[in-house]
């Protein structure tokens, strides 16, 4: 199951449950709308046992807000899940985003420093400001706005803003650069102390799979060392890199000693 198809079972999983509360949210609301039909409007309260049983009407009707509040938070997570766009090295098209994503920042960085060079020329009128502006590629309206003065009194992008992408780029070829990497290195796979470790560079994971539950102390040793449980793989797994694997070497050889 590679990570595209682990996202899609993860929305289907949040909605299911989403689902399942809506429908138990439900069921309580009207269990307590039939509890309390029983009751004249208006009559007071008679003994112990009137009391006993509204006290039930109102838990059934606690419960069922409790449930639709719990239904509300899978939907969102299920939506925050179906939405992440996010770039993962181990992604079957990472290397293509990547390199996408590079040549749009480095493009936005190019018309940031074109649309300087002609904001804060003092040769041009501001009408010519605005037209050469717009063909750069920017909209009419973002033109006019990028010949006024900022809250600071000056002009155009500020120097900070251009820091920052420049910071992105170099960040985006780095990880293109690991993606190409990983491309190129194959799955490997070897045994300590009967522990199968895999290097499996096509999801960027490094995966050790136990023939049993390990010892208490070996899976505070892996947690500590940011390894996780994956259910949908059935090991404990952290990205693949060479100090993640030599971590794991050093855990899984303590394990005869």
């Amino acid at each position: 199951m590679n990570r595209k198809e682990r996202q899609e079972a993860r929305v289907d999983r949040l909605r299911g449950l989403a689902k399942r509360n809506y429908e138990a949210s439900d069921t309580a609301c009207r269990q307590s709308s039939e509890m309390a039909s029983i009751i004249p409007m208006g009559q007071p309260v008679h003994g112990l046992a009137d009391r006993k049983y509204r006290d039930k009407i109102g838990a059934k009707m606690d419960k069922s807000i409790e449930l639709s509040h719990k239904a509300e938070y899978f939907e969102r997570k299920a939506e925050a899940a179906e939405n992440n766009n996010s770039i993962y090295l181990g992604d079957d098209d990472a290397v293509d985003r990547l390199q996408e994503k590079v040549e749009s920042l480095e493009k936005a960085q190019n018309m940031m420093k074109a649309a300087n060079k002609i904001i804060r020329s003092k040769k041009i009128k501001d009408i010519a400001k605005v037209e050469q502006l717009q063909t750069l590629g920017f909209s009419e309206e973002k033109a006019v706005a990028l010949t006024k003065p900022d809250c600071y009194g000056g002009y155009g992008f500020p120097s900070c803003t251009l820091t920052n992408n420049s910071a992105r780029i170099r960040d985006a070829k780095q990880r293109l650069e690991r993606a190409r990497q990983l491309k190129e290195t194959a799955t490997k796979e070897y045994v300590i102390n009967d522990v199968r470790v895999v290097e499996n560079s096509e999801e960027n994971r490094l995966q050790l799979f136990f023939t049993g539950i390990p010892s208490e102390e070996i899976r505070s040793q892996l947690k500590h060392n940011a390894f996780r449980w994956s259910r949908f793989n059935g090991c404990w797994q952290s990205y693949f890199n060479r100090w993640q694997i030599e971590r794991a070497k050093s855990i899984l050889n303590s394990i005869s000693e």
